[in-house]
This record gives C-alpha cells, structure tokens and sequence, in this order.
C-alpha cells in the first residue's frame, strides 16, 4: 500500500483507492503547487479590472441559461457563495465515506492540475480534510452529469466555506463549521471563480465508477475460482479449457480465464475419476465460461483505460491556459460533459453483470437432481426432510433479474436542464449508481455459486478436487461450516461474501498468481 500520494502527478485507480478505503496521507507536489499560484494570477487579473474587466464565464457572469448576465465587481464572491448553496440540492441516502473520500482526492487532483484558477488556499483546505478526517455530507442522487456532477459536488464545497454537514472520522456529524473548527482547520471565502471550480465536473461519477471497477476486477477472478469449484462439484471437464482452443479464438480475456481455470484443476482426483466417462460436453455455464469470463474482462480492462484518463483530467469549466508569453488563455468548453463515462460505466454493468447471470446457470446445475448426476436433490443432507440449497438459487435468480433492470443504459437518456442552455446531459452519475449495486449483487451471487459447490464438493469425497479448489474449499468452510442438516443461509451468505479476497488468495497460494 502506498504511505502517501502526491496530487499533481499521475494517479492510478489503485492510488484513488488507497486514499479512499485505507486513509493515505494526501500531499501536494511542488511543480503542481506553482501551477495553482501561476493559474491564479490570470483570474486575478480579471477581478483587479473590475467592472471594465471583458465578461469571463464564472468570473463576472451569471451561470448556465445567465452566462450572458453580467455581474459587478462589488458582487463576486457573493456570487460564489451563492452558487455553492443553490446547487446543494442532493437528495437520497448519504454516500459511503469511501466515496466521499475518493471525490475529494478527484476534486483536488483536478485543481492540483492547475487549469481552474483557485487560490492555492482552497486546495490546501480540501487537501487537509481529507487529511484530518473531515468528510463532507454528500448525498446520492440528484447529478444529471453535466454541467458535471454539480449538486453532489456543491454539498463538497459547502463545507470549504464553513456550511453543510460534515461526517467527522470518528463517526459523528457536524455542521461544517463546528467539522472545520473540530480537525483544527478554518473555512474559505470564496473568490472569483472559485465556487464554480469546486462544483462543475465529473468526480462524483468517476470516484464511484473507480470504485466499483475496481471491485469488479476482482469478482472476475472469483468468478473463475466459483467456476472450478462448480465443475469440480458436478464433474465437469477441462478439455474446453485447452490451450489450443484459446489460441484459435485469441480475445485476451478468454485466454486469460481458461489459464486460471487450467492452473485451479490442476492434478484433481474428481477430474480423474471421470476421465473415461461416457459425457462429451459439459452445458454452456461451465465449458464457456472462458467465453463469457473473458468477455466481461476485456470490456473492464477498456473501462479501465477510460477511468484512468478521466482521473488525470481537468473537467471543469472555464480552463485557465497560460501562454509562453506569461498571459493566459481562459477557454469555455465541454469538459464537465460526463458521456465518456456514462457509456462505459453502463458497459462495465453490463459486463459485471454476466458474471452473476451465468454464475446462477451454475448453481442451478449443482441443486438439480435432473443436471447433477451423483449429487443430492438441491445438495441437502436428506432430500425432502431438508430443502438445502434450494432457496439459495432462488436468491441468486433474484440479483441476476435485478441486475438485468439495473442494465438499462442510463446514458441512452437526457432531460435538458438550465433553460435548454445545457440541452444534453448525460446522466453519468445514474450510469455509476447502478453499477456499484450491480457489484454488490454480483458478489453475494458468487458468494451463493461458492457455497453451494463447496457442498457438492463434500458430497465427492473421498475424491479430492485440485490443490487451488481445495484451498478456495477450506477457506470458506474456515466461515462456514458443512451443511449437515437445514440452517438460516443468509448469514452464511454474508461470510463468504466478506471472504471473497481471502477465498482469490487462498487458491493462489497453492497454484500461483492467477491472471
């Protein structure tokens, strides 16, 4: 884990999760310092003019739909003070403070890049809450992705300037001024341009969809440790799993799945047993899993690329250039525009979401007596005095249809806001929502397919599954015992889905990283 990250300098989605969800030290790099100070003196320039100043969008304007209003000089910061509070209209639950963590760290980035024209005070501030713990009440809803994610990152800046709620780190809530004074730090009058430059981008969507990116990267591995368990559990086979194959059909993912399902079958005495058996072909759940893995992988990994690139970028608006001549060129644009990532957070759903879909054709095998041929009706101990694992599918069926709702693409849909001036937004934020509930769903369904082929795989013994499927098979009977007779499932179910690093690094231990 890293002991610190410098804003400035290039982040990666593992260095946003690390600030987020193990609380690293935040600084500041030097050169990113002097661009701050040097962007600033082109907004200052602006507002030592006064009212002879030429108009400049968010400096001496009005906003959205009255951008063409002029504003005097004797009301700018009034201006600013007004913007942050008349776009504190989130609504719904409060966000997770890991969330709200990994906001702040975007926001400062895109400041630290130094094209929004803040005092270096500002940024120094929102640097040191998230330092001391300060954590802004930001509610869920309420962004339609452009002009950015606005409501969501207005409630950030109320608190900059001593307002709002704030979620302390040892759990309590304050008002934003008592949050301030309780880590030792004051608020900041908001200048010219600087309201504007905490408020209008992408970081709610970006933070969120990192996040769950990163979650679902590692589901896809698991997804590959539930199917070996399974195919152990019903006595698959790894032929379609050849090296041969992949190379005839070469997509990156695919090859990488059937590598980590070879790696995790390895020397398995329940594979052996049935070598010469009399099935050719396995259902499309196990002998494709490498397809439809290794599909999802590869639309994650070009979800990656664009959440990598978007938490390196200046997305607020206008952007402060400075010339090689000492001025500077304050340029309008379409930055804030969330589309890049409503399209590929709808994807990365859509690509997360498959995992479960074909996880529950799984456990679907493994409960019915009719596809599970030497297993017990629904795996319990003694068909029809108990009910299993029947009840255990029908929970799985639930998250996958859930998630096919949830697949919508938010980002097919706009509802022009701001008088028609912002006629096409791109409801990113939605795109981002839907994705983190479609991980969790996905995670308690694998949890659900590594359960239950846990138990198949109790009921093969004395046959022993490979070294890899073993130690994901120990790992989660270390939180969840052998079913020996009918018990509530859904704290069984919780466990394993708590465990599910642990159960990834268990099986490479025994078989090498998988891929």
């Amino acid at each position: 884990m890293k002991n610190e990250v410098v804003l400035g300098e290039r982040l990666t989605l593992e260095s946003l999760e690390a600030v987020a969800r193990e609380n690293v030290h935040v600084s500041l790099s030097p050169e990113a310092r002097k661009a701050v100070i040097a962007s600033r003196r082109a907004i200052d320039v602006i507002a030592a003019a006064g009212d002879q100043a030429p108009h400049v969008y968010g400096v001496n304007t009005g906003f959205g739909a009255l951008s063409e209003t002029r504003i005097s000089a004797d009301d700018i910061r009034a201006l600013q003070r007004n913007l942050v509070r008349s776009h504190s209209v989130g609504i719904g639950p409060d966000l997770e403070q890991a969330d709200v963590r990994a906001i702040m760290l975007l926001r400062a980035q895109v400041l630290a890049l130094g094209h929004s024209g803040v005092r270096i005070d500002v940024l120094e501030l929102l640097i040191e809450m998230l330092n001391r713990g300060v954590h802004p009440r930001i509610p869920a809803q309420g962004s339609v992705g452009a002009s950015g994610d606005l409501a969501p990152l207005a409630h950030l800046a109320l608190v900059l300037i001593g307002e709002g709620e704030a979620h302390m780190a040892d759990g309590s809530l304050e008002l934003g001024l008592d949050a301030l004074r309780k880590a030792g730090l004051s608020p900041v009058e908001l200048e010219a341009k600087e309201g504007l430059a905490l408020i209008n981008g992408t970081q709610f969507m970006a933070a969120i969809g990192a996040l769950g990116l990163l979650d679902a990267e590692r589901l896809v591995k698991l997804a590959d440790v539930a199917c070996a368990m399974s195919l152990e559990a019903l006595k698959g086979s790894s032929t379609p799993f050849d090296p041969r194959l992949q190379a005839a059909r070469p997509h990156p993912g695919q090859e990488e799945v059937a590598s980590n399902l070879r790696a995790l079958l390895a020397d398995s005495e329940i594979m052996e047993s049935h070598r010469d058996c009399g099935r050719v072909q396995d259902a499309y759940s196990l002998r494709c899993a490498p397809q439809v893995h290794g599909a999802s992988r590869d639309a994650l990994r070009w979800v990656r690329g664009v959440l990598e690139t978007e938490v390196n970028s200046v997305t607020d608006n206008p952007s402060v250039f400075l010339r090689a001549d000492g001025e500077a060129d304050i340029l309008s644009g379409g930055n804030f525009h969330g589309q890049p990532l409503a399209i590929c957070l709808d994807l990365a759903a859509i690509a997360t979401a498959e995992i479960a879909n074909v996880s529950e054709r799984r456990v679907e095998q493994l409960v019915n007596p009719a596809l599970s041929t030497g297993l017990t009706a629904f795996l319990a101990p003694s068909s029809g005095l108990h009910s299993g694992f029947m009840i255990a599918q029908v929970a799985s069926a639930s998250l996958v249809s859930e998630n096919k709702v949830l697949c919508h693409p938010a980002s097919v849909d706009s509802i022009p806001s701001s008088a028609g001036r912002e006629d096409h937004v791109s409801m990113g934020s939605v795109s981002a929502r839907k994705f983190r509930q479609i991980v969790k769903n996905v995670e308690n369904a694998l949890a659900i397919e590594l359960m239950t082929a846990a138990a198949g795989i109790d009921q093969r013994a004395p046959l022993r599954p490979a070294r890899g499927v073993a130690a994901a098979h120990l790992c989660i009977r270390e939180v969840v015992p052998k079913l020996t007779e009918d018990r509530p499932l859904y704290k069984d179910i919780s466990a394993v889905a708590k465990r599910t690093n642990a159960i990834v690094r268990a099986a490479e231990q025994v078989v090498g990283a998988l891929k």
